[in-house]
């Protein structure tokens, strides 16, 4: 069994025994924590909680008890149902709710599921409240409400027709150029709310051709749900048959884009960022924003456009903090999560879709084409593991002062950027492993890089 707590919330395999998994005692110690936080920042004037979840088998269970304390609080509940993380965020700001918890392990396995804790912003919790949120909850520092100031839970499923409309509504998403294309799209929705909220988007983009594929939001899913290769050869092999034009593969809670090519190969997860933000900055320049273990593709765009681009620490909440610092027009990270702060800050599947259609009709070319025309990069993960006496933070000073004649950056872990490559080195918070990201032009020479690196690391 497995607990994890973080400053994103609480993740864990359901069962077990109290503080081993994530059992039902672990989700109302912890639901009563956030909600006690957020009543003492907005003064005891708190009264209002979206909830919202993804399909997985475990989440009515949790939805329950997360509801049900919420109300043991003091706090009323604007239960969304089955939603994805971007709708759930959306539905926050739409409720002037005081916050939003999204119930969804993302992409991890059936077993596991999570409370995603959200500001009134719809936006993750800063590092410093996280923290907050589980000290109270190791102390066990909430107070429940009496019998005459409980919540009450008040069902909406409006929000996903209202996500939908939100993103048709933006000037650059083009429904006509779309429907004019007359795509074939295959849709993987690992049997997760994207099986819902995926073809009704695209049957509203004007799309009529729609194979779906794992699309019964059951909870039950048919490969590991992580959006990679070697988890998607359903949807691979689809489109090697020449059935569809465009593969879209999201994961459980729809917050990462993944795209599949014509010919079955994959578009790459750190590319659908790159073409989406070509695609925003043509229209309205401005600058980019990715965390440092992104592919270099998203600054070689950016800058081809004549822009800003910025690197943030890894992370969702870093990387929209640094987009709000820098006024970017276009962010997020390189697992396929685009941020677009025309319609909010937060990685969301949907409004990646409808930008890269529109961008797709518009451009006239085949996905393998349009990929073939920006920078290519390969990126290859890799780690090292320690032994537990020795000092990662000394180890990760020793690659700075190694490679001081390159540019480093160090705001997370240390990144060396070479003239034609780079190198992220980032240490884990749970174990005596430093991780080694490496890109490259070539995956072989990705992988080279990272070899080097760990000899670099054992001297040191």
């Amino acid at each position: 069994m497995s607990l994890i707590k973080s400053i994103s919330g609480i993740r864990g395999t359901i069962g077990g025994r109290s503080g081993e998994g994530l059992g039902g005692v672990d989700i109302v110690k912890f639901t009563a924590a956030y909600a006690e936080f957020i009543k003492r920042k907005k003064n005891g004037k708190a009264k209002k909680i979206v909830v919202g979840r993804d399909a997985r088998i475990s989440g009515q269970m949790v939805e329950h008890l997360v509801s049900g304390t919420l109300m043991a609080m003091g706090l009323d509940v604007v239960n969304i149902g089955l939603a994805t993380t971007p709708t759930t965020e959306i539905a926050v700001t739409g409720e002037q709710a005081d916050g939003g918890i999204i119930i969804t392990a993302s992409h991890n396995p059936t077993q596991w599921n999570a409370l995603k804790l959200l500001n009134s912003d719809g936006e993750f919790l800063s590092d410093a409240e996280g923290k907050q949120v589980i000290a109270i909850a190791e102390a066990e520092d909430f107070t429940f409400a009496d019998v005459f100031d409980l919540g009450h839970e008040y069902l909406n499923q409006t929000y996903n027709e209202r996500h939908i409309q939100a993103v048709l509504n933006l000037p650059l998403v083009d429904v006509e150029a779309i429907a004019k294309a007359d795509f074939t799209v295959a849709v993987d929705a690992v049997n997760s709310v994207g099986g819902i909220i995926i073809p009704q988007l695209l049957r509203a983009l004007g799309v009529k051709n729609i194979i779906e594929l794992n699309c019964e939001a059951n909870g039950r899913f048919a490969h590991t749900p992580e959006p990679i290769p070697e988890n998607l050869t359903q949807i691979a092999d689809v489109m090697r048959g020449g059935k569809a034009d465009v593969g879209i593969v999201v994961d459980p809670d729809v917050d990462r884009l993944a795209l599949v090519m014509e010919n079955g190969e994959m578009f790459v997860e750190e590319y659908t960022l790159v073409a989406v933000a070509d695609y925003v900055l043509s229209h309205t320049p401005g600058s980019t924003v990715s965390n440092l273990s992104s592919s270099r593709a998203l600054s070689d765009v950016t800058l081809g456009h004549g822009c800003e681009y910025n690197a943030a620490a890894v992370g969702e909440v870093n990387v929209v903090a640094k987009m709000k610092a820098t006024n970017a027009v276009i962010g997020g990270e390189g697992n396929g999560g685009v941020i677009y702060p025309e319609l909010h800050y937060g990685r969301d599947a949907l409004v990646g879709v409808a930008l890269f259609l529109t961008l797709l009709a518009k451009s006239g070319k085949k996905m393998t084409e349009l990929k073939a025309g920006y920078p290519q990069y390969a990126i290859a993960k890799n780690k090292i593991t320690l032994t537990p006496d020795v000092d990662v933070d000394a180890i990760l000073e020793a690659a700075k002062k190694h490679f001081a004649n390159e540019r480093i950056n160090d705001i997370d872990g240390v990144k060396i950027d070479f003239a034609d490559s780079w190198v992220h080195l980032r240490k884990s918070n749970t174990e005596p492993i430093i991780r080694i990201y490496s890109e490259a032009s070539t995956i072989e020479r990705a992988e080279a890089l990272a070899e080097e690196m760990k000899q670099i690391i054992a001297s040191l």
